[in-house]
């Protein structure tokens, strides 16, 4: 596979809960109104150390989002996703930008978000079923 780099950034970072490898920084939050299948989810105008798979389609509580799911280069543990292109116009502030799932990662003091089942918000992004 090859040698693996990553950046190590300096602040209040987001790392993945797997192996520590730092993904986001606090200050590039853009909301924390968001909610995926597993619970919270952050997005974020900036993410670092993430690879993306395939994009494709999917329809969303927001309504119908090119995606591509983002992995941890380190480890290769799906961390939460990348939106390409939004169709309604509303929505395409999100382009660009991507989500990180908050059970997936640990916070600036090293917490962890537990696995949980909250309301869903007005912004919520979980795939409707």
């Amino acid at each position: 596979m090859g040698r693996i780099f990553t950046v190590t950034l300096e602040g209040n970072t987001f790392s993945c809960k797997h192996c520590n490898t730092h993904l986001a920084l606090v200050e590039d939050i853009v909301s924390k109104n968001f909610q995926c299948r597993h619970g919270k989810a952050y997005l974020f105008k900036g993410v670092w150390n993430v690879f993306a798979g395939q994009k494709e389609e999917r329809m969303m509580m927001t309504g119908c989002h090119v995606v591509a799911d983002i992995y941890c280069v380190w480890c290769g543990e799906n961390v939460g996703w990348r939106y390409e292109t939004a169709y309604e116009r509303d929505q395409q502030y999100k382009e660009g930008k991507s989500v990180l799932e908050r059970y997936m990662i640990s916070g600036p003091d090293d917490t962890s978000y537990m696995l949980g089942h909250g309301t869903q918000s007005e912004e919520s992004d979980a795939e409707s079923q």
